[in-house]
């Protein structure tokens, strides 16, 4: 299981009691299930159940105390054996997700979007609107994305998944990964036109948008190339060169945009 956490400008327990709960629906990790927040605290925190006095792991918040990021979430992927530790599925299905949220977030350097597991710094949840948020099993994915556009720094920490300890998922993969993957594309689309367009101008804008004009026109041409195909056994020239073309230029285009959104990022570690 996993769980966020404050922090506290000494490192110290954390008194809940300055605490006050704001009315959202509890809802697990998967939602904006709640926000304790104090004015005097230098983070707020994204609860999956409401607080109760535990240990806080020092290396989800040294980073955000230290001030040299603005928001740290754990890794279970990459902890140690994660495979045999993770069930099967949800290891192929997070990691899945986490290829996604890669390219829609610009946070190349992360994974294992899906954690809870999590502590932000004060100034980053004050720019952000929470009220924007997804709220479902696709919020974290969507948090990633507001990040990026304000260019907050977040960075991963290796931490040991727990499972298998009597918990129940009412997670379904089939209906999950679809829906999320929606999520990641609205929200990739919005992250480029108000990062490159509004805020700053980038030409990987163009690539991107090249690149998803490209993609989308080879679909008609492999049907109707296959179509004609299996009908006739026969392969049109041109629809093959077609194909070829859009293929080819769109992955191109395609390489070249996340190349430069790449390197536009790489310091938001």
């Amino acid at each position: 299981m996993t769980r966020p956490w404050a922090v506290t400008s000494k490192m110290m327990p954390m008194d809940w009691s300055g605490f006050n709960p704001m009315p959202f629906i509890p809802a697990g990790v998967g939602s904006v299930s709640g926000f304790w927040w104090r004015e005097t605290a230098p983070a707020r925190v994204l609860p999956a159940t409401p607080p109760r006095p535990v240990p806080v792991p020092e290396k989800i918040i040294t980073p955000i105390v230290e001030g040299s990021a603005d928001y740290v979430k754990g890794n279970r992927l990459f902890y140690g054996d994660a495979w045999s530790m993770i069930p099967h599925y949800r290891y192929i299905g997070n990691s899945f997700l986490s290829l996604l949220t890669k390219v829609a977030s610009g946070y190349w350097h992360i994974a294992d979007s899906q954690s809870g597991y999590t502590a932000i710094s004060l100034i980053a949840l004050i720019r952000i609107d929470l009220d924007t948020i997804y709220k479902d099993y696709g919020m974290p994915n969507d948090f990633l994305i507001k990040l990026n556009q304000h260019d907050f720094r977040v960075r991963d920490v290796h931490i040991k998944p727990v499972y298998n300890i009597g918990e129940r998922s009412g997670i379904k993969l089939r209906k999950v990964i679809p829906r999320i993957s929606w999520v990641l594309f609205k929200g990739f689309w919005r992250r480029l036109f108000f990062k490159y367009v509004i805020r700053d101008f980038h030409p990987l804008i163009f690539f991107y948008a090249l690149s998803f004009i490209l993609l989308t026109s080879s679909i008609p041409l492999a049907i109707r190339l296959f179509y004609i195909w299996a009908s006739r056994g026969d392969i049109p020239d041109m629809n093959a060169l077609a194909l070829i073309f859009t293929l080819i230029s769109g992955l191109q285009t395609l390489f070249f945009g996340m190349w430069f959104d790449m390197e536009y990022n790489k310091n938001l570690k």
